[in-house]
């Protein structure tokens, strides 16, 4: 009886162990996975824009591809934008739909680009439209601002989770000024550099708008860690390539 007593001592000792250790293991092994799936999502979007453009531009010189339709029609949205004021930008719920459907121009998922944070080892992809299936794949572009190609009078506004099981904008914080932030959409890769730093409040709306003269990107998220009712601002201006 008491071997017996012993061993089921060592067993609920063991499992104990198996089960912290899992918990333990669980995030970075899910953060694993989602960093190869990254790199890999990477690799097919550079690899379908180049196909695009290939396959256009063989048939003849003259010949303008969904890509630079597409570049054509952001640009003269940022612009609309900057015009109007970003008036339709008043809440939560304007961020959430995307005001294109990127199929049409060959890309899939509404996938846009990527966006690089070297100085806290982070890629992610950024979607259009800041809604909670994409928030769960990786970065949002917010609606009713300007879209990721750069530009005089243009804030394009990403967004992404930073108190989820993935890091995503966890580190946040860690970026100083002066850090470099690159953006590879599908036509180039824009160089920025942190700038400012703000906390906000969610309805801030006038914070996150084109300031006029500058190529910024801002990114934001919850703040403080582990809550929301803040929001951290991460102001990066445009440097040249």
């Amino acid at each position: 009886m008491v071997g017996r007593g012993r061993s089921g001592i060592i067993l609920a000792s063991i499992l104990i162990f198996l089960i912290g250790a899992g918990i333990y293991l669980y995030p970075r092994i899910q953060e694993f996975f989602f960093e190869h799936h990254v790199e890999s999502l990477k690799e097919e979007f550079l690899h379908d824009k180049k196909d695009v453009q290939e396959t256009f531009r063989d048939d003849a010189d003259s010949i303008e591809t969904p890509m630079d339709r597409l570049y054509e029609y952001m640009k003269s949205e940022n612009e609309k934008l900057f015009l109007e004021g970003q008036y339709e930008l008043k809440d939560a719920f304007s961020y959430e739909q995307p005001a294109v459907d990127l199929s049409e121009y060959g890309i899939e998922d509404n996938c846009v680009g990527f966006i690089s944070l070297p100085s806290i080892d982070m890629e992610l992809p950024i979607y259009l439209g800041a809604n909670k299936e994409n928030m769960k794949k990786g970065a949002v572009h917010l609606t009713q601002t300007s879209y990721p190609i750069g530009g005089e009078n243009t804030n394009c506004v990403i967004a992404a989770h930073r108190g989820t099981s993935l890091v995503m904008f966890r580190n946040i914080h860690k970026i100083q000024i002066g850090d470099e932030i690159t953006i590879t959409n599908f036509r180039e890769t824009l160089h920025y550099r942190a700038a400012e730093i703000k906390i906000i409040k969610p309805t801030d709306v006038a914070e996150i708008k084109i300031q006029p003269g500058r190529d910024l990107i801002t990114l934001i998220s919850c703040n403080p860690l582990g809550a929301n009712y803040q929001r951290y601002a991460l102001y990066c201006e445009r440097v040249p390539n």
